[in-house]
This record gives structure tokens, C-alpha cells and sequence, in this order.
């Protein structure tokens, strides 16, 4: 990487300081995937060679495979993920899942109160409960984010109900979920967790070993962040979830200033031996979603494997990660992210540099930086703003975003994005309807100003369908023209 001068420790220290950092990795359970078609990155992926990449918790000793199972995308009886709509998750293809991931080596299984509109934990239990307990490792979260939740009461009473829906008695590895979101983060903090002795709670329930593993996920406010390892001696914090990709290691902040880099987050919890938790190694699809010309780029260094796979094996190759976390709702995905940790190909430092530059070419693009998280969700005035911002994202990255009706291609672009916009999202819930109430913002984990780039889109729509009509019309005054002259 460049300015290496100026890093507080770079991936090279890392990697001659992973013997002492307590975090190895074993080659266990023989397994085998065949080649499939993953229809997220758009190639076949490669077969594995037989053997899960597994890290070793310093703490417990757990022995956790690489590849975690992060159950927010799971599979609804329509196809589709059951985060979107009000579909009913997919019990029977969600146990498919689980079965296969378990058999290949998979045994962390991330889950949450608020995924899936609440059902995750439940199916996750289901799923889960059909194998004997000390074959997996489970992860749920406090997601305590509405204020009614924030009460003693309240807050021990979703923790109870975790335990339940997953039918167990005791947490592998509990978070607390989303610190640092919102517009005061070290506010919201104290209010959900301090004020009403929770986290003091929580430390007693590890200590009554009711709760294994106890750590956060970051979202934000960097200062709750630094707080809460200056704290380490006292909360003697497990692990910590942070969102970790090729893309915001150096420029997360320059995406979203309200965002901190990968590489400080990584580095400080490095410093003290933390284990790190990797959720958003894809940024939601877009680092397999991303613009032809760096499809282009990375094929030519690896055609066989998977776009995908690139992001994995970066967030992977930090000696410092216990798992990295993808949310797989279809059997290529798990497939592919198999073949890429079974076992694990450590990126070489020549690699490291070409995705750093691979970064810097992305950032030319000025996608909108929605992870689809659905956090904005649900508006109240209906409007599907995740499929709004990736469908304009989409667009973008294919080179069908053109504003200059004289522009070449602009034709056929715009009929590409008025086709996609009215099948991505139906016309009630397009971005026209947008009142700006801003309800949403608070919530989105990357700081988007939704109701701005709403607006923006519903702006660009408008136009398209403008000079669509200006042109039909011109159209049908040159037939009435060359009839008159007939």
C-alpha cells in the first residue's frame, strides 16, 4: 500500500505477528463443493480443495470457521429474501441451508431480534436445534433500537425471548447491537445501555455463563467506539463486529463522513488482541455488483473465480478475523464463499495493493452507498427505498446512467432504467412519493441523506420519462408530415 510510513501497522506487521496474536488457523473436517453458477457475482465459482480455514478465539478457544453464516438474507417461499415484502421465510430451503453449511464446516451462524422482520432467530432456532449443540456456535444481538426497548425490563425481556426462539440456554456470542448509530451516538449508547444497568446485566450473565462470548457491533460514532476499548480492562470485551472490505479500508470515511476506515477499526482491536467479527465484506452486493470495468480487471487475474471471492479473501486474510459474515439466502452463494475459505488463499501483499488500487478506481464511480441493510425500513409512506438506491446503483455500474439526451447510447439507456425502475418497484412505492419526512436517515448505518437522493432519483426519472414522451410526440408529428406530403 502506499504511505505504509504512516500506518499505525500494516497488513505485513499483521502477518508476522499472527503467531502472537493467538488467532491460528487450522485446516479441519474434509468437505468438497461443485462448481456453480453464482448469479450475485456472475461466474462459476471454483471447487474447493476439502478443508474449512479455521481461526482460534484467544479467549474461549473456540476453533471458528472463517466463513460465517449471517442470517439476515434468508430465503422466503417466493424466492426472494425475507427481508423484503412480507413474505414467510422459507423454513425447509433455511434448514437446506444450515444442514449443508454445517457438513462443509460452517459453524458460526449470526443472527438478530430485528432480521427478517423478527423471524430470523426463530428459523434460525428451527434450523439449528436439528444438530447437537456443541457443533455450532450461535450469535444473536440486543437490538434494543427503539426507545420502548431501552428500559431494564424491556431490554432483559428480548434477551430472554433470544434464548427462546433459539431454543437454547445459553449465547455462544452476544452483541450489542448497532453502537455508534444515530445522531449522538455516545448518547444513545448511555440511554440503551448504561442508564439502565443492561451492560452491567450482561457482564453478570457471562459471568453466570449464560452468555459465552460479549461484544458490540460498530455502526458509526467513532467516539463510542474509542470509549468502549479504553474501557477493555474493565469490560474485557470478547470480540468486536466491524464493517471491514477492500473498499472502506482506506475510503470509508471519504464515502460517508460519519463512517471511520477499516483500517484504524481493524488495527485498534488488533493493538489489544480483540478478535474482529467482519460483517459487510460485500458492502451489501456491491463489491460483487461492481462496474464492468473492474469486473473486467479482476477477471483478468483470476477468470475462474467468483468477483465475490476477491472481497472474501481480503477480509480474510487479516490474522486478527475469527469469521467474516455473509448473509447467503441462495445454495451458489454458500457454494462459492466455501470454495474460497475451504481452505483459505491469503491475499499476497502484491494482491493487497492491486484491490487498494482496485478501491481507488471504484471511488470514481459515485454510486450511492446503500448496503441494503433495510434499516430505513419499513417507511411509513410504503416507498422500497433499498430497491430504489440499488437499482439506480445498478444502473450506474453498467453504464446506463446517461443525463445527455444527444449523448451516444442515451436511447437505449434510458429504456434500460424506466424497464428496470417499474419491475424493481412498484409504482406506489416509487421514489415520487417521498414526502421528506426523514424518518429513515437516522437508521442507515452509511449516513445516507435517503430523502435527498430520493428526490434526485425521482428528478432523473421525470426527465427520462419527459423526453421519452417529447420524443414520441416528435415521432408522431413527422409521420403527420410525411402523410401530408404523400
Amino acid at each position: 500500500m502506499d504511505n505504509k510510513s504512516n500506518k499505525a501497522i500494516s497488513r505485513r506487521d499483521f502477518l508476522k505477528i499472527a503467531g502472537a496474536s493467538g488467532l491460528a488457523t487450522t485446516g479441519l473436517t474434509a468437505c468438497g463443493t461443485s462448481g456453480k453458477q453464482d448469479s450475485t457475482a456472475g461466474t462459476t465459482s471454483l471447487p474447493s480443495t476439502g478443508q474449512m480455514t479455521y481461526r482460534t478465539n484467544p479467549t474461549t478457544g473456540d476453533k471458528v470457521s472463517l466463513l460465517g453464516f449471517g442470517m439476515m438474507r434468508l430465503p422466503s417461499v417466493g424466492g426472494r429474501s425475507a427481508r423484503e415484502g412480507n413474505e414467510e421465510i422459507d423454513q425447509n430451503m433455511v434448514n437446506k441451508l444450515v444442514d449443508y453449511a454445517l457438513e462443509h464446516g460452517v459453524n458460526y451462524f449470526d443472527t438478530s431480534p430485528a432480521y427478517c422482520r423478527g423471524g430470523s432467530e426463530r428459523a434460525t432456532g428451527i434450523a439449528l436445534s436439528r444438530h447437537p449443540r456443541d457443533k455450532y456456535f450461535i450469535a444473536t444481538k440486543l437490538s434494543n433500537f427503539a426507545p420502548s426497548t431501552w428500559t431494564r425490563e424491556g431490554s432483559i425481556a428480548m434477551y430472554q425471548n433470544s434464548l427462546k426462539q433459539l431454543q437454547t440456554n445459553y449465547i455462544d456470542y452476544l452483541l450489542l447491537h448497532g453502537i455508534g448509530m444515530g445522531n449522538d451516538g455516545m448518547k444513545e449508547f448511555e440511554a440503551r445501555y448504561m442508564d439502565n444497568g443492561i451492560l452491567e446485566f450482561l457482564l453478570e450473565e457471562r459471568r453466570a455463563g449464560r452468555i459465552r462470548n460479549l461484544g458490540f457491533s460498530y455502526h458509526g460514532d467513532i467516539r463510542v467506539f474509542d470509549y468502549l476499548l479504553s474501557r477493555h480492562d474493565y469490560y474485557k470485551w470478547d470480540f468486536v463486529q466491524i464493517q471491514l472490505n477492500y473498499l472502506d479500508w482506506k475510503y470509508a470515511k471519504q464515502i460517508n463522513p460519519r463512517n471511520t476506515d477499516a483500517e484504524y477499526l481493524y488495527n485498534e482491536l488488533a493493538k489489544r488482541n480483540i478478535p474482529a467479527i467482519i460483517m459487510e465484506p460485500l458492502l451489501g452486493g456491491r463489491l460483487s455488483n461492481v462496474p464492468d470495468s473492474i469486473v473486467a480487471r479482476l477477471k483478468q487475474r483470476e477468470p475462474e473465480r467468483s468477483v465475490a471471492s476477491w472481497a472474501f479473501r481480503f477480509a480474510g486474510s487479516f490474522p486478527g478475523v475469527l469469521t467474516v459474515l455473509s448473509g447467503m439466502t441462495r445454495m451458489e452463494h454458500l457454494q462459492d464463499n466455501l470454495a474460497t475459505y475451504s481452505p483459505l488463499k491469503p491475499l499476497t501483499d502484491e494482491e493487497f495493493d492491486f484491490l487498494q488500487q482496485t478501491a481507488t478506481q471504484m471511488m470514481q464511480f459515485e454510486t450511492i452507498p446503500c448496503n441494503d441493510c433495510k434499516y430505513c425500513m419499513p417507511c411509513p409512506y410504503g416507498i422500497d427505498i433499498p430497491a430504489l438506491l440499488l437499482h439506480y446503483n445498478k444502473c450506474l455500474n453498467e453504464g446506463n446512467l446517461i443525463e445527455d439526451p444527444d449523448a451516444e447510447g442515451y436511447r437505449q439507456a434510458r429504456r434500460i432504467y424506466l424497464i428496470g425502475y417499474d419491475r424493481s418497484v412498484p409504482r406506489l412505492r416509487q421514489a415520487d412519493h417521498c414526502i421528506g419526512c426523514n424518518q429513515c436517515s437516522p437508521h442507515c448505518p452509511q449516513g445516507i441523506n435517503i430523502p435527498n437522493e430520493l428526490h434526485r432519483i425521482a428528478h432523473y426519472v421525470d426527465n427520462l420519462k419527459q423526453e421519452k414522451g417529447s420524443g414520441e410526440r416528435r415521432r408522431q408529428r413527422e409521420r403527420r408530415r410525411q402523410g401530408q406530403q404523400a
